[in-house]
């Protein structure tokens, strides 16, 4: 597995050390799988995009999406190259993810215009092919939960799929050398708890003895 560090100088101020600097990270690849609808549901769409893969990133495989697979039922590109940087203040994200039965990558991506990146004939082509439906685009990549849970509460399409046991290993050291629980709060005990009276209104209590009405 190749692992990258990235030197952030503009998000600390200074004076910093070096380690504060450095954050980890990897590039991967992302998947993505069109295939034709088969069934009722096929009367009111054809084809569909799902996510099919998410890979650590190898030179091999270029910097422009690129079509891997093409038959009668269904397409598969590769789009790279993105970067999974790891935050020390995400620590929770992450440990929320490796505690799960089945850590994974969760990926956030829209349908867009076929990129105009690609060679012209190449984007003529798709564009003719595609029509009105798009093209399937990954936006971001991420291996904390609460990213997934911001891109959803902004309604952005957010998949998921199980991440290999070397990324999840690397993921596990990161939290275990940044993750602190919040302590446990300790439980007020009843004696301290608040007196109020049968409206709810803050109750006073005093000490000092009734006075008058005591027999002369």
């Amino acid at each position: 597995m190749c692992l990258r560090f990235i030197l952030d100088t503009c998000s600390y101020s200074y004076p910093m050390t070096l380690a504060d600097a450095i954050r980890p990270a990897l590039d991967v690849a992302v998947i993505m799988r069109r295939e034709r609808i088969v069934g009722p549901m096929s009367r009111w769409q054809t084809w569909r995009w799902i996510l099919d893969d998410v890979l650590l990133y190898e030179p091999s495989f270029g910097e422009q999406p690129r079509l891997l697979y093409k038959n009668d039922s269904g397409q598969r590109w590769m789009h790279v190259r993105y970067s999974v940087e790891l935050f020390p203040d995400d620590a929770e994200g992450y440990q929320l993810n490796i505690t799960t039965a089945a850590p994974c990558w969760f990926v956030l991506w829209r349908m867009e215009e076929v990129p105009s990146t690609l060679p012209l004939r190449d984007v003529a082509a798709l564009t003719h092919e595609f029509g009105t439906e798009g093209f399937a685009q990954p936006q971001a990549v991420s291996l904390s939960y609460h990213d997934a849970g911001r891109w959803l509460d902004a309604q952005e399409t957010v998949e998921q799929i199980p991440a290999p046991p070397a990324v999840i290993e690397w993921l596990q050291a990161y939290v275990d050398e940044h993750y602190l629980p919040e302590p446990k709060r300790r439980k007020r005990p009843e004696s301290f708890k608040t007196l109020t009276d049968r409206f709810g209104n803050p109750a006073s209590v005093s000490t000092d003895k009734p006075r008058g009405g005591g027999r002369g």
